[in-house]
């Protein structure tokens, strides 16, 4: 049957600069039996290219189509909002380049938006000019809400972070686009052209890619192979309908199922036809 997937990186594909076993397997699988994916993540540093080559550097080869990224996501929503607006910018690179191909143009006077990104940039300075821009009038949208991101040397603050001091000095709630957003969700789920019940989302954050994809009615699949354990599941009011220890187990359910998603088994209805039935293994 038709069906496709959006997946996440960093806990998924690979922990710091080391990739998880099974991850590139995986992704080679899709690519071969022509099955759609795109790579979803709320890192706003990085370019699409630039994730490219640090795939490539673990053995994943993919196309810069196959990335979108939070930063692609709040400029293409920023564009359809204003058209050739302007913005303050707190963030990095890919942010920075996501909002020129999208026609905004970044300043440091009156903008219309104060668009906040991650990166080790950020300072009071800066924080001031936020401040007194949207005082002023701009509007705050951050590119995530994560509170922290994780690196090879521990925590560091996050965009979430950064943003909860524009928020609580303003009193402006910031505007998110970022996973779990439908925003960034829906927008990824089109570019796979498939409906909502052929999207699978995969992930290891309950918070953000699996609230994401039950918000939005697509299956899920969480990885216990980054930051969530499997005691911690039962905790939430949602769950996912697959969860397994890594890619690599997942894959395996795949190739029992000759590479259909393993929720959907033939059964057979009452007049003989055949049709398909969700199954839970969470």
């Amino acid at each position: 049957m038709k069906h496709g997937y959006l997946i996440d990186m960093d806990g998924v594909l690979y922990r710091g600069t080391e990739v998880i076993p099974g991850a590139d397997d995986f992704i080679r699988q899709l690519r071969e039996r022509r099955i759609p994916f795109r790579f979803l993540t709320n890192n706003s540093q990085r370019t699409r290219r630039d994730m490219v080559a640090k795939l490539a550097r673990m053995g994943i080869e993919v196309e810069e189509e196959h990335i979108f990224t939070c930063a692609m996501a709040t400029a293409r929503f920023l564009a359809e909002q204003k058209p050739g607006g302007t913005a303050f910018v707190i963030g990095e690179g890919g942010l920075l380049t996501a909002l020129h191909q999208n026609g905004f143009a970044v300043v440091d006077h009156e903008p219309d938006y104060v668009v906040v990104g991650e990166g080790r940039t950020f300072n009071l300075e800066m924080v001031e000019a936020a401040v007194r821009m949207i005082v002023g009038g701009a509007k705050l949208i951050a590119t995530n809400l994560d509170p922290n991101c994780p690196t090879q040397n521990g925590l560091r603050p996050g965009c979430g972070a950064m943003v909860a001091m524009l928020e609580t000095a303003t009193g402006v709630k910031a505007f998110s686009v970022g996973k779990p957003s439908p925003v960034m969700m829906r927008a990824a789920r089109k570019e796979l052209g498939l409906t909502t019940d052929e999207t699978t989302m995969i992930g290891d954050t309950m918070e953000t890619d699996i609230l994401g994809g039950v918000q939005l009615g697509f299956h899920t699949v969480l990885v216990l192979s980054g930051g969530t354990k499997r005691e911690d599941v039962p905790h939430y009011a949602y769950r996912p309908e697959v969860v397994v220890e890594s890619i690599a187990e997942f894959s395996d359910l795949l190739e029992q199922s000759n590479w259909c998603p393993p929720w959907y088994v033939p059964v057979t209805s009452p007049r003989g036809n055949k049709r398909t039935m969700a199954l839970s293994r969470a």
